[in-house]
């Protein structure tokens, strides 16, 4: 069944979206931003359910005050392979950390003209914030495309210490 949940935090009202497969067991599927290039929308038949996501709740305010830095979440399943691969690579980059689209591409065996592919994959990362596509930069240091935006990406990267300027 799909539950979801709001939980507030200093990025606006998050949407928490997720399947549960039994009382208490969660895998979180989606979390989108307020205006999220995107971003996941209550459909009919979904339950809100704020106490399935009781814990990811705790864990996103312990991220926010800057005692969490690295989440321990069940994600649902979903993407290509290519996509997962990508995914796998984000949750690999350390908190207060940056690395690049291109560095993303080697890593997932994918170099030159697979930064493209790369930087579409990071885009549909359904999982903003707890997978940390923020900490992925352009090659120059610039912040890039950020589906919960730019302005959003930098408090994150601040918060976590990584600001590139």
């Amino acid at each position: 069944m799909t539950v979801y949940a709001y939980v507030d935090g200093p990025l606006g009202e998050m949407l928490l979206v997720g399947e549960e497969s039994a009382p208490g067991r969660t895998a979180l599927a989606s979390l989108s931003l307020p205006g999220q290039k995107g971003g996941a929308v209550v459909r009919d038949g979904w339950r809100h359910a704020p106490a399935a996501f009781e814990g990811i709740a705790a864990q996103l305010r312990a991220y926010f005050a800057g005692r969490l830095t690295r989440f321990d979440i069940a994600y649902a399943g979903g993407g290509t392979d290519f996509q997962r691969r990508v995914w796998q690579a984000l949750d690999d980059i350390p908190y207060g950390s940056t690395t690049t689209y291109g560095e993303i591409a080697a890593r997932v065996g994918s170099p030159g003209v697979g930064v493209r592919a790369v930087g579409t994959a990071i885009g549909r990362n359904p999982l903003l914030v707890v997978r940390p596509c923020h900490r992925v930069i352009g090659a120059d240091g610039a912040l890039r495309g950020y589906a919960g935006g730019l302005e959003r990406k930098e408090r994150l990267l601040g918060l976590e210490g990584a600001l590139v300027r």
